[in-house]
Order: structure tokens, then C-alpha cells, then sequence
């Protein structure tokens, strides 16, 4: 009969699903590692080597950050399944057992009732009203069951991209520092006096103290200032990929206030200079871990602070984009773990940068400058 067929159909069907919300996500993720992948093997050819290799680590974190939010979904999405089928065992048992005992059941015999004719009648007319809703339950089993395999299927093979993500986005951190190291092209504003550097450093108790002598470090200084960026005010992009923290003025545990955003990251997330900009300062700063300075334009810098390798000579001017430096942490093996209830663990946002900006050396608030969301 059909619904033995369906019933068959259910165990052994290994035909896929038409794509479900979770899977496509998961599966797009796959395609944007495999373009990130594709980047980094023609960046040993691009004439602007450190550029091609800056937009590979951003095209490995957009996919990684993909990839784990698609294997998230897809693990809350079997779950929630499971526990739903799990709930209705019962109701599939006597489900199965109708279509068992109707299935098994011979022909003529189900043709047939003691009553004679009329109640013969009455159980066929029965039969046809309660078929197609055993039917439909049965068709609806099947979707979710066919669902949870793929789902299960989906994940495992998510998580070997995932793996070959990781390996990819380290190698291409790893020929970006090389790159930046061997790169000479960069024009310089001015030349670094580590004498009055070293002196400026130990004599200064506040980031306010130290960025109002930077100038004095600074020698054959070009006259001028890069093109202004007063007219991208609130529509900078932010210099790692992240979420903000703690807002301007919001204290921390320590109950310490700062004039900055303090925004949270993954672990090695490469950070980069919104606008092209002159690189101040470079290096270890008061508590405020490793820091650089950059200068936008005249009257205005941009203070990070925080990161754990910091890329580029004092005096350089960077293009707009260019990265800045790597924050810190160790990745785990496959970047992501999930718990039962379908929570990540493992890789989380657990690394802190703090951005400052500054105009005239009066600190403003960050997110006046930089395109941020307002109800994050």
C-alpha cells in the first residue's frame, strides 16, 4: 500500500533536502572560504602583495565568522528537531503501528466487515477520511527525519571546512607579516629620534601627556597633513571585526573609565587603519599594552591599544585599509565547539582593543567617527 511505502521511503531515503535556512547559510559560508582560498593564491602575483594579502585575511574572517554562525544554526536547528521527535514518540509509535497493522493486513479481507455490506461501506468511507491524514503525518515525519540527517551530514562536513579556513587564514597572517616586513614602498612623513622617544615614554604619566609630545619625536617632518576625513565623520569603518564592549565613559570591573570603546574580537583578528594615515607611534605605552598611534589628518589621532603584533614603522603613512597589527590569543583547533543547548564555545570573541580618538588632544567619543550600531 502507499503508506507502507511511505513508511519504507522514511527509513531508507537518503535523497537530499531542498535547502533549509541552517544549510544554506552553512553552505554559502563553504563558498565564501573557497573564494578567500582562491585570493590567497594569487596574491603571491599581485603587484601590491600586502593589499591582496590584507583582502585574503578579511575574506578568511568574513568566511570563518560565516561558517561559525552557519554550524550554530544548523546545531540549534537538529536539536530543536530532535527534542520535538523525541517529545512525540508515543504519537509515532501508534503512527507506525496503524500503518504496520493496515499494511499487513490482506487485501480482500480489508474489503470485508462482519456487519456485512453497509458497515463494509461505513469502514471504507472511514478508511478514506483517515488516510490522508495518516498520510500527511507520515510525509511530515519523514521531512523532519530526512532534515536531521542532513543537518547531521552538513555540520561534520562544515567543520573539515572549517579546519581548512583556519589553516588558510594562518598561512595568509603569516605571508602578511613577511609581507609587511620586506615592504620599502611606503613614504614617510618623517624620521623616528628614538633618543626623545625613550625620554617622552619615561617621562609620561597619561596618554594625554604622551600625545602632546609626540611632535617632538618627529624629525625632518614633512610640512602639510593628509586629505582631511571630516567629511567621512560617522561613516569610518571600525578597525576590527567585533562588537563594542563598553561605550565611551562606561566603566569597566575595575570601575575605571575611559574616554574610548573598548570593542571585543576573535582571537589574531587583523586590525587596519580606517583612512590612510601617518603612524605616530608604535610600541608598549603606559597599561595600555601594545599601542599605535595614527594620524588622519592634522589635529586628529587615532589611538588602538591593545594588540598583540603591531605592523609598520614610526613616520610611515599607510593607505587607507592597510593592517595595523594582529590581535592576540590562540585559535583552537576548529575554531568552534558547541554544547548541547547549542551554545559556541571554544573561539569566542574573548580579545580587547581600545580606541581613543583625539582631536586637539581632547578626546571625543569613537563612535561620532565610526559607523557603528547604536543598539549593540
Amino acid at each position: 500500500m502507499r503508506l507502507i511505502a511511505v513508511l519504507i521511503a522514511l527509513m531508507v531515503s537518503g535523497a537530499a533536502l531542498a535547502q533549509t535556512d541552517p544549510a544554506a547559510a552553512a553552505r554559502a559560508a563553504s563558498d565564501r572560504l573557497s573564494n578567500a582560498a582562491k585570493i590567497l593564491d594569487e596574491a603571491d602575483g599581485a603587484r601590491n602583495r600586502v593589499k591582496a594579502l590584507s583582502e585574503a585575511v578579511h575574506a578568511y574572517e568574513d568566511g570563518l565568522q560565516a561558517m561559525r554562525e552557519g554550524l550554530r544554526r544548523a546545531a540549534i536547528r537538529e536539536q530543536t528537531l530532535t527534542r520535538e521527535l523525541q517529545s512525540r514518540e508515543d504519537e509515532i509509535s501508534r503512527l507506525l503501528g496503524t500503518l504496520l497493522s493496515i499494511g499487513g493486513t490482506p487485501a480482500p479481507v480489508l474489503l470485508l466487515h462482519p456487519s456485512g455490506p453497509v458497515g463494509t461501506a461505513r469502514s471504507g468511507m472511514i478508511l478514506a477520511d483517515v488516510t490522508p491524514g495518516l498520510n500527511a503525518r507520515a510525509l511530515a515525519l519523514r521531512e523532519k527525519l530526512q532534515e536531521v540527517s542532513v543537518l547531521r551530514a552538513l555540520q561534520q562536513s562544515a567543520v573539515n571546512k572549517l579546519q581548512e579556513g583556519l589553516q588558510g587564514v594562518q598561512e595568509a597572517r603569516t605571508s602578511l607579516s613577511q609581507a609587511i616586513a620586506e615592504r620599502t614602498e611606503l613614504p614617510r612623513r618623517f624620521t623616528e629620534d628614538p633618543v626623545k622617544t625613550a625620554l617622552l615614554i619615561a617621562s609620561t604619566e597619561t596618554l594625554e601627556g604622551f600625545a602632546s609630545g609626540l611632535s617632538h619625536i618627529a624629525v625632518d617632518e614633512v610640512p602639510g597633513s593628509l586629505p582631511g576625513i571630516s567629511s567621512r565623520k560617522g561613516s569610518l569603518p571600525l578597525p576590527v571585526q567585533g562588537r563594542i564592549l563598553r561605550r565611551a565613559g562606561e566603566a569597566d570591573a575595575a570601575g575605571i573609565a575611559r574616554p574610548g570603546i573598548v570593542m571585543v574580537s576573535r582571537p589574531r583578528a587583523m586590525v587596519t587603519t580606517p583612512s590612510a594615515a601617518t603612524i605616530r607611534y608604535r610600541g608598549p605605552l603606559l597599561d595600555y599594552g601594545n599601542v599605535i598611534i595614527l594620524e588622519p589628518q592634522a589635529g586628529i589621532l587615532l589611538v588602538l591599544a591593545g594588540l598583540d603584533v603591531v605592523y609598520g614603522q614610526i613616520g610611515e603613512v599607510l593607505p587607507g585599509g592597510s593592517p595595523v597589527g594582529l590581535m592576540g590569543g590562540e585559535t583552537t583547533q576548529t575554531g568552534l565547539v558547541l554544547t548541547g543547548n547549542g551554545q559556541e564555545t571554544g573561539e569566542e570573541q574573548t580579545e580587547t582593543l581600545y580606541i581613543e580618538v583625539r582631536q586637539d588632544n581632547v578626546p571625543v567619543d569613537p563612535e561620532t567617527w565610526f559607523q557603528t550600531d547604536k543598539d549593540d
